[in-house]
């Protein structure tokens, strides 16, 4: 448990959540859709993630740059997204520690600390596009100007002050009423643009063509617009936060069975959840093809995307093109936005709480914790609106996507340390149990969804660093970027080796202790 070390800072060693863990009630033995609703909750905080701002122009661009052909890549994400979370949420009901607690427990204080300063700054990149998404929306629906937007972002803390008295279960109702907002957004505007669906049940099947370095549209190719979708689904933060709420839940850890039921019914509301992210990002990618006509939408931006919803002059048909007129295809957008933004700050925040109190056993008052990050995000956003104040619109709208989509680069740091911990605790027997470790068929899926995502990080990881330098690098600029991401490559490959190590020394360490303990008690 914790003990009070101050005012505003407690040195922590509890359960996850402690405030919630184990809070809500689960009915024994009733019908599968009464269970099923009291575990549902925590997969729509997970999901949120994978249908943040920054999945939106990675999706609608692909679209309009490949029409179909990258459906297959979001389809191929969301199954690897649930599998891993389906891990996630598994560690957390069977072990009671999230993964920030578990990787913990196996590792060195000098790794852990290192771990944690990665996350959270894998959480801090997440949360300036949040930053980015909210200032816009407001922008775009109130005219307020964006320095001003910027900071009323920051009073979102007072918005979470007031979730927090309302209950975690209410929370959980209000984040995915909002993500039934964005949905509906989504279906209304593809619904109106009448797609051509055969050729969208083709595109989910991969080809060769799917991952190829050719054809290159508006400075794209297939394989950079993939590795954009799976960078942008797949995030580090999602696996800690499901590990932690997934045991939101009421447990009884002395009957196995009880325990297997909470991990089957928290699978299916994760894969329900994670079936309407994946609805969301599918819907982006044909909006860009047949909301709009081939090639319209030259600014991929939230205020392209914006000003393209409300030209009739870029809508793919005549339907569109009369609603356009009315207003109501941008403003719809700009709501979806702002839902967006306000659903990641909650689950942000209870991320950072996680990974705080999991890593180095520290804890603030979720106010604190929210403003501080905020306040550090919405520095490098301000300093971006303020330098580009006297330039013309495109470039401060360009600047601002630029800022967004290199701020992503952390997660490509970051997912392999979460991952790889993941998968090599949940395969273990010391960690789950003969009964709950993960069959041979997962072990395989999950070594190949790791090392695939791993190493598609890192390949992206130069043309990501070259975005550091603008839309037109030097050869120079391109030659320094590449070697700044080679540095860097060998970094998470050393600092991947180190993890490794030191979990599996953590892992006999345990397995010796368990030995020696169940010999004390059969003598």
């Amino acid at each position: 448990m914790s003990t009070k070390k101050g005012p505003i800072l407690e040195h922590t060693n509890g359960l996850s959540l402690e405030e919630v863990n184990g809070t809500i009630k689960v009915p024994k033995g009733k019908s599968f859709w009464r269970t099923l609703l009291a575990y549902s909750g925590p997969g729509a905080l997970v999901a949120v993630g994978y249908m943040d701002p920054g999945n939106w122009s990675t999706s609608i661009t692909g679209g309009q740059n490949f029409q179909y052909l990258l459906m297959s890549v979001i389809l191929l994400s969301s199954l690897v997204a649930m599998l891993l979370q389906y891990m996630a949420a598994k560690l957390g009901i069977v072990t009671q520690m999230d993964l920030a607690q578990a990787i913990r427990a196996r590792t060195s204080k000098a790794l852990g600390i290192v771990l944690w300063i990665l996350t959270e700054l894998a959480i801090m990149a997440t949360d300036i596009a949040e930053v980015i998404g909210a200032a816009i929306a407001l922008y775009l629906l109130f005219n307020i100007p964006l320095v001003i937007a910027v900071f009323i972002t920051v009073l979102d803390v007072f918005l979470l002050l007031l979730l927090t008295k309302i209950g975690f279960r209410k929370i959980e109702a209000i984040v995915v009423c909002l993500i039934f907002v964005i949905l509906f957004v989504f279906i209304y505007q593809v619904a109106l643009s009448n797609p051509n669906w055969s050729e969208v049940i083709k595109g989910f099947v991969p080809t060769s063509e799917t991952f190829a370095n050719s054809p290159a549209i508006g400075g794209q190719t297939p394989l950079t617009g993939a590795l954009g979708i799976i960078g942008a689904t797949v995030m580090p933060h999602n696996l800690y936060l499901h590990s932690a709420v997934s045991q939101t839940r009421e447990v009884d850890h002395s009957d196995e069975e009880d325990v297997a039921n909470a991990v089957r019914f928290t699978t299916w509301d994760s894969n329900i959840q994670l079936s309407l992210a994946f609805l969301v990002n599918a819907l982006l990618l044909i909006m860009g093809v047949a909301v709009f006509k081939t090639g319209t939408v030259k600014d991929p931006s939230f205020f392209g995307l914006y000003e393209a919803l409300s030209n009739p002059a870029t809508m793919s048909n005549g339907i569109l093109m009369n609603v356009a007129k009315t207003g109501a295809l941008s403003t719809l957008f700009a709501v979806a936005l702002l839902a967006s933004g306000q659903n990641s700050t909650i689950t942000g925040t209870l991320t950072g709480q996680v990974i705080m109190e999991g890593f180095i056993h520290m804890r603030m008052p979720i106010w604190l914790r929210r403003l501080v990050t905020r306040l550090i995000s919405v520095v490098p956003v301000l300093i971006c609106v303020l330098l580009t104040r006297g330039s013309t619109v495109i470039e401060e709208h360009e600047a601002l996507n630029n800022l967004m989509n290199n701020s992503q680069v952390f997660l490509a740091f970051a997912l392999p340390f979460s991952m790889l911990p993941l998968l090599m605790m949940t395969n273990s027997k010391v960690e789950m149990g003969e009964r709950f470790r993960n069959n041979r068929i997962v072990q395989l899926l999950g070594w190949i969804s790791v090392i695939g995502l791993t190493y598609l990080n890192l390949i992206g990881l130069p043309s990501q660093i070259e975005g550091f330098f603008g839309d037109h690098p030097t050869a120079l600029e391109i030659n320094t970027a590449d070697t700044i991401a080679y540095i860097l490559i060998v970094a998470v490959l050393a600092l991947l080796a180190w993890t490794i190590m030191d979990l599996y020394r953590g892992n006999k360490r345990v397995a010796l202790e368990t030995k020696k303990l169940d010999e004390d008690l059969s003598e």
